[in-house]
């Protein structure tokens, strides 16, 4: 079972005083779906940002099955080994769903049918009915650009799903679609889903939940 684990990250941004992260050491599992969670400011956002290869620690080790993260190319790290999927979804409004879902698969080089038929399956898996697969993200409610920005994820490849507070802008029954789907993939397709949010019924749901706090992270119950 692939596991990611960190070890003693330290994180300051420029010219601040003290660290934002603090020797924080902590591992995730495939086929687990994980919460962070904690007041704003505690840390969680830039912790999220490390993992996703947009920021590097100051000191610590990140690795993956016995592959040192912080020595690869960190575009490819972003492009194929982990994904994000943001609380404002993010999709490229000029495309339709389909493009949305198609254009990380080309990006990396996957023929564009073929990226067609794939993201017409990671739509239908995450709840989306071909037929809106034409529409434009606008024509879309809430939670279904949500379910479309999972696809989209799906479709880089990527085994690490990072989702940052990703039912923030969604009501209770959209909440309940998105973590149903995060689950289903964490324990039926293998996933590693990592999610930061203040969320309560995400944490309750979650197999492990690591509560930030000024810097520092704790596991629940360990």
């Amino acid at each position: 079972m692939a596991k990611l684990t960190l070890e003693h990250i330290s994180y300051r941004y420029k010219k601040a005083d003290a660290d934002v992260l603090k020797d924080v050491s902590c591992q995730f599992e495939e086929g687990e779906m994980a919460a962070i969670i904690g007041p704003s400011g505690s840390g969680k956002t830039t912790l999220l940002s490390i993992l996703a290869g947009l920021d590097e620690p100051g000191a610590g080790a990140i690795d993956l099955d016995g592959k040192n993260v912080l020595s690869m190319d960190r575009d490819l790290w972003r492009r194929r080994e982990v994904s994000v999927i943001f609380q404002s979804f993010q999709l490229f409004p000029m495309l339709t769903v389909l493009e949305n879902v198609t254009f990380p698969m080309e990006l990396n080089g996957v023929p564009k049918k073929e990226a067609k038929e794939h993201a017409l399956r990671y739509l239908e898996l995450v709840g989306i009915a071909r037929e809106k697969s034409r529409r434009f993200p606008s024509h879309l409610s809430g939670g279904e650009q949500q379910r479309v920005a999972i696809a989209r994820s799906l479709a880089s490849g990527a085994k690490i799903l990072l989702a940052d507070e990703p039912t923030g802008n969604l009501d209770g029954e959209n909440t309940k679609n998105i973590i149903s789907i995060f689950m289903r993939l964490a324990h039926e397709l293998g996933y590693c889903v990592i999610v930061v949010t203040h969320d309560t019924e995400i944490a309750e749901l979650s197999d492990a939940v690591w509560q930030m706090s000024d810097g520092k992270l704790l596991k629940q119950g360990a």
